[in-house]
């Protein structure tokens, strides 16, 4: 059987805008968000034929359910098929959620000294550890690894980590991953394939 998933991530949310890491808090997707949502679905929609063959897996955090409730109207999916996994959540990064980096390293200056762009969301002394959230990405794959068609709806870091445990990648590349609202991936073969809703890449 070969396997196909296409991994999708949230629209933008008003948080993402005034640059706050929402880890599992919620904030609503803005105009914009709900916009790149209805772009990615129209393209997925090309992309996949017999959409009731396709089974469909979900953040339970509300921005994602918003986002997967938004794809199954463009593509005709029934929303009550839809599994919530608690796995495919985002990351959580404990009291520094709905933060800013300025406010965190005013708050925590010790925790972020050796932090980098990337690692720092493991740095939260309250938070998920990375290898927390292998475990957890780890265990969703295995348990979709006979479903033959698969569409999940999730998170940016989160994507990142499915990604490179999909690949087998270490820590450092995975975190470095690409991450935008307007891109989705498809994961099959043990390759990734890249697509972007950009308006003129496909209208």
């Amino acid at each position: 059987m070969k396997q196909t998933i296409y991994l999708l991530r949230h629209g933008e949310t008003e948080f993402n805008t005034e640059d706050r890491y929402q880890g599992e808090l919620d904030s609503p997707l803005t105009a914009n968000g709900i916009e790149q949502v209805e772009h990615n679905a129209r393209l997925l929609k090309m992309l996949i034929d017999k959409p009731g063959e396709w089974e469909l897996f979900s953040s339970p955090l509300g921005r994602a359910q918003q986002s997967t409730e938004i794809m199954c109207q463009v593509n005709g999916f029934d929303k009550g098929n839809v599994i919530t996994d608690d796995r495919l959540k985002e990351v959580s990064v404990g009291k520094w959620a709905g933060l800013t980096i300025k406010e965190i390293e005013k708050s925590w200056p010790e925790l972020m000294k050796n932090a980098n762009g990337y690692n720092w969301y493991f740095q939260s002394p309250d938070g998920e550890s990375y290898d927390s959230v292998v475990k957890r990405v780890s265990e969703w794959l295995h348990s979709i690894r006979h479903k033959e068609k698969v569409i999940v709806m999730s998170h940016g870091l989160t994507g990142r980590i499915i990604r490179g445990v999909y690949l087998g990648l270490p820590k450092e590349q995975s975190l470095v991953l690409e991450v935008a609202h307007n891109t989705f991936f498809k994961l099959s073969d043990r390759k990734i394939e890249r697509f972007c809703s950009e308006y003129d890449e496909f209208y």
